[in-house]
């Protein structure tokens, strides 16, 4: 339970209490509390994430919940990345029972990612305790089918720009975050003060190759902005498109396999849609592209939908070109153990396959079989959290742990960042700056405590707010 003394305390009648996202990217979990003084009671979960990295960070997924679930009235999604809804199974399991409030494409994303995440758990935990290289006697995974089911049947999708109320004494809406299809900006209003929070969720780019940038931030009194990337700014893409044209293309000569790691939602598609855009121009060879991934191909399928459907969050340029805008003629779909086994053979081909910091999934089989080959190019393109396979990677490791055996590193590793979904720096900062007018407090979070130190104090220097940078625990009010 809740312990921790408050570090800083803001006059007004919302009290937010940061139970995740803090330090870390990964278990993104902000708790939203009216006080009942002001004639209004409940509590509000903003995002339900899972914690994600090292085997520290990892073990957080275990501890009790802060607070008892059964005392959370309703929870809002900011999307449908693991970080952000993949606790929800746990939390219902344990006890809650309210709404989960999002907007419909991420309620028809999210049953993909938990019941895909309950399987792999499962398997993981039968997997470790088959082969013993785990350090618990008996390795169970930390919910199961049944409990992502009883999650999923608590999603209520919200249309962007309608306002509804999850708790008592507080108005919500949610607005196109353009970071992933369904992504969005949460904005909450308490009724009887008129105070507004914004919570940026996990905030897109200007440039995402099929979504309409976020919208800006209406005026608020407080926003909680993420900072993924609020230490640095994005390498040009066309340069980097350049340099993974170039690197597909002598990994295919030599006749090696290009081994992507990709998130499956929102990456994928993105990936897809490049891949594409590099055979048309012909600035790589013609060799088959396979997507490794059940879950990524069904995310797919949500896409291939978006599209067809005309959804408002789509580019109107891609509406325009349709669905064959990312569904590749030469596309292979591997969907069984077996044709995803087949690929570790290796060969001139690319496989796209989750997870996208090689923390778990069927990349980490193609990873042990592949990485030993000097033929190989693992290609990076999305962040990589500290304490994964996908940072050590990229750090320059010359061995692995993966399934408790140690894999030597001979493959060329390349990290690509054209694919960041995420705001870096500089966007981060433009989008705050639209508010109008500028909010008297910013929270920073969803970082590594560099990155979030780093835009903190660009905050502070460039639009002279008051920053807090919370601690695990922290309480503070709007």
């Amino acid at each position: 339970m809740l312990t921790r003394t408050p570090r800083a305390c803001y006059t007004g009648d919302m009290l937010l209490t940061f139970l995740g996202g803090v330090g870390t990217v990964t278990g993104s979990r902000t708790l939203v509390e009216p006080e009942s003084g002001a004639g209004a009671s409940g509590r509000l979960l903003i995002d339900c994430g899972l914690f994600q990295g090292p085997r520290e960070v990892r073990g957080r997924n275990w501890e009790p919940f802060p607070i008892d679930p059964a005392t959370i009235d309703a929870v809002i999604l900011s999307h449908a990345h693991l970080d952000h809804c993949g606790y929800l199974p746990a939390l219902v399991r344990d006890g809650f029972s309210g709404p989960v409030h999002c907007s419909p494409n991420t309620a028809a994303l999210v049953p993909i990612i938990l019941r895909d995440s309950a399987r792999l758990q499962e398997e993981d935990a039968a997997w470790a305790r088959r082969k013993g290289f785990s350090r618990h006697a008996d390795p169970r995974a930390l919910y199961d089918a049944e409990d992502a089911e009883a999650a999923i049947a608590l999603l209520q999708p919200v249309e962007f720009g309608h306002e509804f109320t999850p708790v008592p004494g507080l108005v919500a809406r949610l607005d196109v975050g353009g970071h992933i299809l369904g992504s969005s900006t949460v904005t909450l209003t308490e009724t009887s003060r008129e105070r507004t929070v914004v919570f940026s969720g996990d905030l897109g780019r200007g440039n995402h190759p099929l979504l309409r940038p976020p919208a800006p931030p209406c005026a608020a009194d407080a926003i909680v902005l993420e900072s993924t990337y609020g230490d640095r700014s994005h390498a040009d893409v066309d340069a980097e498109l350049d340099e993974m044209a170039r690197v597909i293309t002598r990994t295919l000569k030599r006749g090696g396999t290009v081994v992507i790691p990709a998130f499956a939602v929102d990456r994928t598609e993105v990936l897809l849609r490049a891949l594409h855009t590099l055979l048309i121009q012909q600035r790589i060879p013609l060799a088959p592209i396979h997507v490794d991934s059940p879950m990524a191909l069904a995310a797919l399928r949500v896409y291939l939908d978006a599209i067809r459907d005309a959804d408002p969050e789509i580019l109107p340029s891609i509406l325009a070109e349709g669905p064959e805008a990312i569904d590749l003629p030469h596309l292979h779909e591997a969907t069984t153990p077996e044709q995803s086994m087949a690929l570790d053979r290796g060969g001139a081909r690319i496989i796209v396959s989750a997870s996208g910091m090689a923390s778990g999934g069927r990349v980490t089989h193609h990873l042990k079989a592949l990485l030993p080959d000097r033929d190989t190019c693992v290609l990076l393109v999305g962040f990589q959290a500290v304490g994964t396979a996908g940072r050590m990677l990229l750090d320059g490791a010359h061995e692995i742990k993966i399934h408790g055996q140690y894999v030597p590193v001979r493959a060329e590793i390349v990290e690509i960042e054209a694919f960041s979904v995420h705001a870096d720096a500089d966007e981060l900062i433009a989008w705050l700056a639209s508010c109008h007018p500028l909010p008297t407090q910013v929270f920073v979070n969803h970082g590594e405590p560099d990155a979030a130190a780093a835009l903190a104090d660009r905050v502070r220097r460039d639009l002279d707010i008051a920053v807090d940078v919370p601690e695990a625990g922290e309480r503070v009010r709007v």
